[in-house]
């Protein structure tokens, strides 16, 4: 295999989970690193798990990463179907030719009667698994005649093909991230490749479609590592040429062991999965990185380095130069835990990045903002004045409200500490001197500084009573900045309703 072609290949049995998302991106960087081909499987051969609207979420939350597949069943290609379940002509072609070796055989245990042995196993203290020592003693075309084999087969009585795991010997298996290991084939049992429907499982389906599509590298998660022997068996018994392997580690929760879960995300407060998912059974809807507020290039360069780390230690990295610089040999052996806050520090990082101009298009995107009484101009003025204390675009509308609607309340300690007779004579003199003044920044700086002066006043004598007029509390931007974008009209009637109002 000359050419680097990998593929993600997710089941459509709920939303894209954050580990699901890094899975995709290392074999997005991976391919375009190598100049190779990214490929969007969708593997819907569980169908009692399947849910109704996955699979589109899943491209849908692809796209919205910007991990576009140069193949998958939206834009096609030249190995189609990209879905297992329309694939079947393919696996029974192939399972053809995979019964006739000696690497598997049929099974008719039924479910009630492998529960049985397995009870009668559990009496005596012992753990039952269908391998080399038990498959002689039970039901399937290893003990049957070929005649039984075949009437049961007419019969339609149901049945599996189990893949018949060979007798002691040692597998030599290679990963690209975990390097070699070795595993004897006695500890492992004879998976089932088909099942009593007719569809293949994971491990057959999966081995089939990777030959097929000519997929040079299996990158995945390391809950696959121990079907690793398996797979390598699959392959030397279709007399076809592996592909390189690399397990990722998971990706652990905040605090404390394991993996990270939605339970994790409902816990601390952040999303785990990429956008907003509707249960349609139950109409919970799960949070998303999308609908929170994250930049999907933000989001991006977060879950790149969960696993990861570029050379110079770097971290804010575009996709194009994540595509230069990934390395396999480089992804972490051990789990990489979540950190909200590290998350949210990208995205402030990505936000500040952005130029006014693009930050306002995003403005005006977010819903149930009120900007309709404001200009372009002066949403500008807003944006180059809050969003470098921003983590989201709509903190930049959060946190400078008082821009977009003049204070009603005051809070309580401000006014304790800015609010009393002389402030509300200096506000009454001030807001007249207001008359006169230029409404641009510097010159309403030197405005405030030459009052105070003459007043014999410290800064703060004037500077604390005007912010609280203004904005409502003892915060925000530099005042002479918020009196500008406000104006002169809008400065003095907000000065007068807190003499009037302010208690």
């Amino acid at each position: 295999m000359s050419k680097v072609r990998v593929r993600f290949a997710p089941s459509p049995t709920g939303p894209l989970h954050l580990g699901g998302v890094r899975t995709a991106l290392y074999d997005y960087l991976f391919a375009k690193n190598q100049g190779g081909e990214f490929i969007l499987r969708i593997e819907d051969t569980d169908t009692a798990r399947f849910v109704e609207g996955a699979e589109e979420y899943i491209m849908e939350a692809l796209e919205w990463c910007g991990i576009i597949p140069d193949e998958s069943p939206k834009h096609g290609g030249k190995f189609a179907p990209y879905r297992q379940s329309e694939r079947r002509d393919i696996y029974d072609r192939h399972l053809v030719e995979l019964l006739k070796t000696d690497y598997a055989y049929i099974a008719f245990d039924t479910p009630e009667e492998l529960d049985e042995i397995r009870n009668e196993f559990e009496k005596n203290g012992e753990v039952f698994a269908y391998n080399y020592i038990t498959r002689n003693r039970l039901k399937n075309s290893l003990t049957l005649s070929k005649e039984e084999v075949q009437k049961l087969v007419a019969e339609k009585v149901p049945y599996v093909v189990r893949f018949k795991m060979p007798v002691d010997r040692v597998l030599n298996l290679e990963d690209i991230i975990r390097g070699k290991s070795s595993v004897n084939t006695n500890t492992l049992d004879d998976k089932v490749l088909v099942k009593n429907d007719g569809m293949p499982t994971y491990h057959f389906a999966n081995i089939v479609d990777d030959h097929e599509m000519e997929i040079s590298h299996v990158i995945r998660g390391e809950e696959w590592l121990p079907s690793l022997g398996l797979h390598y068996l699959l392959y030397e018994a279709m007399g076809w040429e592996k592909p390189e392997f690399a397990h990722l580690s998971l990706i652990l929760k905040p605090e404390g062991k394991g993996k990270l879960s939605k339970r994790d995300g409902d816990k601390f407060g952040f999303p785990v999965f990429p956008l907003n998912f509707t249960d349609a059974e139950t109409g919970v809807v799960s949070k998303g990185y999308r609908e929170e507020g994250y930049l999907p290039d933000a989001f991006i360069n977060m879950v790149a380095l969960l696993g990861w780390s570029p050379a110079n230690d770097r971290e804010v990295l575009t996709l194009e130069e994540m595509v230069a610089e990934f390395d396999l040999n480089k992804v972490h052996k051990a789990g990489a835990r979540f950190n909200k806050e590290k998350a949210e520090w990208f995205n402030s990082e990505y936000l500040r990045s952005k130029t006014d101009e693009e930050v306002l298009g995003l403005l005006k995107d977010v819903e149930g903002l009120n900007l309709a009484n404001s200009s372009d101009a002066q949403l500008l003025q807003i944006i180059s004045l809050m969003k470098e204390r921003a983590v989201f675009v709509r903190d930049i509308y959060k946190d400078g409200k008082f821009f977009f609607e003049a204070p009603t309340q005051y809070d309580e300690k401000a006014v304790k500490k800015s609010w009393n007779e002389a402030a509300v004579e200096v506000m009454n003199e001030f807001s007249l001197k207001l008359q006169d003044s230029v409404f641009e920044s510097v010159g309403l700086k030197q405005d405030i500084h030459d009052f105070a002066e003459t007043k014999s006043l410290g800064m703060g004598k004037v500077m604390m009573p005007l912010r609280l007029a203004l904005v409502g509390e003892l915060k925000g931007p530099d005042v002479p900045d918020i009196m500008q974008i406000l104006g002169k009209e809008e400065t003095i009637a907000r000065i007068k309703n807190a003499v009037n109002n302010i208690q």
